[in-house]
C-alpha cells in the first residue's frame, strides 16, 4: 500500500474522493475518518531534505529570513516562471522561527488544484517526517498537521476553518500571490490574524511571477513589502530559463470598439467576436505555418471557447494536429491530452485561461499568443509557459498575433519599453534590450546635437510644437491632453500639466498620475486626502491632509490602471466616471460664474454652451495652476522663438563658410554684411 501510494503522489496525487492522506514518517493511507493530532510526529527534529538551491533562491530566502527577523510579517516574493517558487516555499517551512513554542504549523494556499498538488509533492519530498494533509474538495483534513495544503475555495466553505488554530502556526504560504485580495484568501487571513497582524501572528509569505508595482496597489491590502524580485530577462540571462526569441504579426483584427472589463482588460465576448473571424484564424494559422512549423510542442491562448473553436478548426483545416484543453474538459480526458502533448505526440495545444499559471510542461518551445490583451501581468504569465529548460529545447519562440494598435494595448515590444507597432522577427530578450538602448540613445543624442550645433535646432525644432493660447480661459478648454488617458480609462481624468493628470471627488479629495523624472519608475500615483472646499482662484488653493504615495509603474498604461484601481475603492463612481449622465446636463450657475471671471464682460459663456462634466473639468484646471501654466508655456515659446532666430542666423553664417561644387548663390541674409 505505502508503495502505491507514494507512486500516486509522485505522478499526479489522484485523490479519490472517499479518502483523504496522511504522511507520517512511514507513508500511511487513511480512510475518511477522524485524525487524531496524536497521530502526528514532533516537529522539531525534522530537516528539509537536502537540496541544492539555486543562488538566487538562496539569495530569496535569507531576504525573506532577514525580514522577518525585523518584524514584517507580510511578504512578497516575485519571481519569474519557471524559477522554483515552490521549491523556495517549501524550504521556507524548515526556515521560519516560531514566534511561538507551540507555533510548529504550516498552511500552504492555492486557488487551483494542480497546485495545490504540486505543493504537497515537494513539501512530501523535502521534510518525510512531517505529517501533511491536503484540504480540498471532499478530501478534509484535521486541522493539526505539520503541513496543511488546501484549496482556498475549500478552506473558507462551511465551517471548514474554524479547526484551524491561528496561534499553533508559525507560517502562511500562497501561492500564485497575485490573487491574495480575492474574498477567499482576505477571509482566511483574517481568520489567521493577518490583516492586521501582531507579534504572535504567523508569517505570511506569497510568491508569484506577477508581483509587479502595478499589482502592488491592491497587494497593499495583504502584503506590507516585496522582498525579492528577479525577472524573466534577467533569468534568461544567467542560463536559469530557456532563451526566447519574439516575432510579432499584424492580424489585421479591429479591436478598436472593443469595451474594457472592470479590471481594465478587455471584455471577453466582445474581444472573442472581434477576433475569432476566418480571416483573423487563417492570418494565425498561416504565421504559425510560417515561422514555427518544425516547433514540436506549441500552446496556443484564445479568447474563449468559441475563439478556441474556430482557431482548432483552422488548424486542422491545414492539416495539423491541433487538441484543446478547457476549464470543463474532463479530468480523464485532459490528463490524456496533456500526457501525450508532453511526449511530443501532436504539436499544438490550445487553451483559454487553463494554462495562464501554474502549469509545468517545459517542452513547449512556442507560445501562439491569439489573444490581445490590456494586462502586462496575463501577457508575462503566458510568455512564461515556455521559458521552462528541457532537453533539446535550444529557445521558445513567442508569436504575437498584435490586433489594432488600440490606445492601451499591451504587446512584446511594450515589456522592452518599446512602441507597441514595433515590429520585431526572431528577435531575443538581448536584441529588443539593445532595440530600446539604442532607441534611448538616439533620443539623447538629438538632444546632445541641438545642445552642441546651433545650425540642427532649425531642423530639429520641429519636434517642439507650440499652442497658442489668448487667455486661461482657451487652455482649460482644449481638452486635447485628454484623449490618451481617456483612452485608457473609464474615469473623468483631466490633465494639469504636460505629464500630471487629476481625479477629483465632490469634497475636494484628488488623485495624481504624474512623472517622476527618474528612469525607474517613470510614474508615480498620489492621493491627497480631503482639503478645503469651495470655488477658490489659484492663489487662494490651500490644500491640507498629508499626501500618500499610492502606486508606482514603468508604463503610464499600469499607471492609468492602479490608479482606477484606488479611485474606485475610494471615490464614488458617480462622481469620477466619464460616463455619467450628470456630466452631459447643463452647468451650474456656480459653475458659470467661476468660469465667467476668466472671460472677458462680452464674452460670457450660458449654461447651453457648456455641459456640468467639461465645466468640472475647466475648473479642476484652473485650481491645479492654469494661470501659471500659461504663463510658463508664454515665457518657453518666447525663449524658443529667440533660440531659434538666433540658431537660423547661426546656419546662414556657417553656410557661407562650406565650399562647395557648383554655382555660387546670390542671395544675401539680411543684416550679414559681405566681404570680397
Amino acid at each position: 500500500m505505502q508503495t502505491i501510494a507514494r507512486a500516486i503522489l509522485s505522478s499526479s496525487i489522484k485523490l479519490h474522493s472517499s479518502l483523504r492522506y496522511l504522511l507520517p514518517g512511514p507513508l500511511t493511507w487513511r480512510r475518511s475518518s477522524s485524525i487524531k493530532a496524536s497521530n502526528a510526529l514532533d516537529l522539531t527534529s525534522s530537516r528539509p531534505t537536502a537540496i541544492k538551491l539555486r543562488e538566487y533562491q538562496e539569495e530569496c530566502i535569507q531576504s525573506v529570513l532577514s525580514y522577518l527577523e525585523k518584524g514584517h510579517k507580510r511578504l512578497g516574493v516575485s519571481l519569474a516562471t519557471g524559477s522554483g517558487k515552490t521549491v523556495i516555499f517549501t524550504q521556507l517551512i524548515g526556515r521560519v522561527k516560531p514566534q511561538t513554542k507551540d507555533a510548529t504549523q504550516t498552511l500552504i494556499l492555492a486557488h487551483r488544484r494542480e497546485l495545490v498538488e504540486q505543493a504537497a509533492r515537494h513539501c512530501t519530498d523535502a521534510y518525510p517526517t512531517k505529517t501533511l494533509e491536503i484540504e480540498m474538495g471532499n478530501i478534509h483534513a484535521s486541522g493539526t498537521a505539520d503541513i496543511t495544503v488546501a484549496s482556498v475555495r475549500s478552506v473558507v466553505s462551511g465551517d471548514r476553518m474554524t479547526k484551524y488554530n491561528p496561534e499553533r502556526f508559525k507560517l502562511v504560504l500562497v501561492d500564485e500571490a497575485h490573487h491574495i485580495v480575492a474574498a477567499g484568501y482576505m477571509e482566511t487571513l483574517r481568520h489567521f490574524g493577518l490583516l492586521e497582524p501582531t507579534v504572535t501572528s504567523p508569517a505570511l509569505v506569497g510568491v508569484s511571477a506577477t508581483l509587479s508595482r502595478f499589482d502592488g496597489l491592491r497587494l497593499g491590502a495583504a502584503i506590507d513589502h516585496v522582498v525579492y524580485h528577479k525577472d524573466y530577462v534577467d533569468m534568461i540571462g544567467e542560463k536559469w530559463l530557456a532563451d526566447v526569441i519574439f516575432t510579432t504579426v499584424q492580424s489585421k483584427a479591429d479591436i478598436s470598439k472593443v469595451k474594457k472589463a472592470a479590471f481594465g482588460d478587455f471584455m471577453t465576448g466582445e474581444l472573442s467576436k472581434a477576433v475569432n473571424t476566418d480571416k483573423t484564424n487563417e492570418i494565425t494559422v498561416r504565421a504559425w505555418l510560417a515561422r514555427a512549423e518544425k516547433r514540436k510542442s506549441t500552446i496556443v491562448f484564445c479568447v474563449d471557447l468559441t475563439h478556441l473553436g474556430g482557431l482548432t478548426q483552422m488548424f486542422r483545416k491545414h492539416g495539423i494536429d491541433a487538441r484543446y484543453v478547457t476549464g470543463d474538459t474532463p479530468k480523464q480526458i485532459r490528463s490524456e491530452r496533456l500526457d501525450a502533448f508532453k511526449n511530443l505526440e501532436y504539436p499544438v495545444l490550445l487553451n483559454c485561461g487553463v494554462f495562464t499559471e501554474g502549469t509545468d510542461i517545459p517542452n513547449i518551445d512556442c507560445v501562439l499568443l491569439a489573444r490581445p490583451t490590456k494586462s502586462r501581468n496575463l501577457l508575462v504569465q503566458m510568455i512564461g509557459r515556455g521559458m521552462r529548460l528541457y532537453p533539446g529545447k535550444v529557445n521558445c519562440h513567442i508569436i504575437d498575433m498584435v490586433a489594432s494598435l488600440e490606445v492601451g494595448i499591451v504587446t512584446v515590444p511594450t515589456l522592452f519599453g518599446l512602441d507597441p507597432s514595433e515590429v520585431v522577427n526572431e528577435a531575443n530578450v538581448v536584441d529588443l534590450k539593445k532595440l530600446q538602448e539604442l532607441k534611448q540613445v538616439n533620443a539623447r543624442d538629438k538632444m546632445d546635437e541641438v545642445a552642441s550645433d546651433p545650425t540642427r535646432e532649425k531642423f530639429t525644432n520641429s519636434m517642439v510644437t507650440f499652442t497658442d493660447y489668448d487667455s486661461i480661459y482657451d487652455l482649460i478648454d482644449d481638452t486635447s491632453g485628454e484623449r490618451h488617458i481617456r483612452g485608457i480609462s473609464q474615469l473623468a481624468w483631466v490633465q494639469v500639466a504636460d505629464d500630471r493628470y487629476v481625479l477629483s471627488s465632490q469634497d475636494g479629495e484628488y488623485i495624481t498620475i504624474e512623472k517622476t523624472g527618474l528612469s525607474q519608475p517613470l510614474y508615480r500615483i498620489r492621493y491627497n486626502p480631503r482639503i478645503s472646499s469651495g470655488l477658490v482662484l489659484e492663489k487662494e488653493w490651500r490644500p491640507y491632509g498629508r499626501t500618500r504615495d499610492i502606486a508606482t509603474a514603468d508604463a503610464f498604461s499600469d499607471a492609468v490602471h492602479a490608479a482606477d484601481t484606488f479611485a474606485s475603492e475610494t471615490f464614488p463612481r458617480y462622481i469620477t466616471s466619464k460616463d455619467q449622465k450628470w456630466r452631459s446636463a447643463p452647468a451650474t450657475t456656480g459653475q458659470l460664474n467661476f468660469l465667467n471671471k476668466l472671460k472677458a464682460v462680452n464674452e460670457k459663456i450660458t449654461a447651453d454652451q457648456i455641459t456640468k462634466g467639461k465645466a468640472a473639468d475647466m475648473i479642476t484646471k484652473v485650481k491645479f495652476g492654469a494661470k501659471g501654466r500659461l504663463d510658463k508655456m508664454r515665457a518657453d515659446q518666447k525663449r524658443s522663438e529667440k533660440q531659434s532666430s538666433k540658431t537660423i542666423r547661426a546656419a546662414e553664417l556657417r553656410q557661407r563658410e562650406e565650399v562647395r561644387v557648383g554655382p555660387l548663390s546670390d542671395t544675401r541674409s539680411p543684416g550679414v554684411e559681405e566681404y570680397a
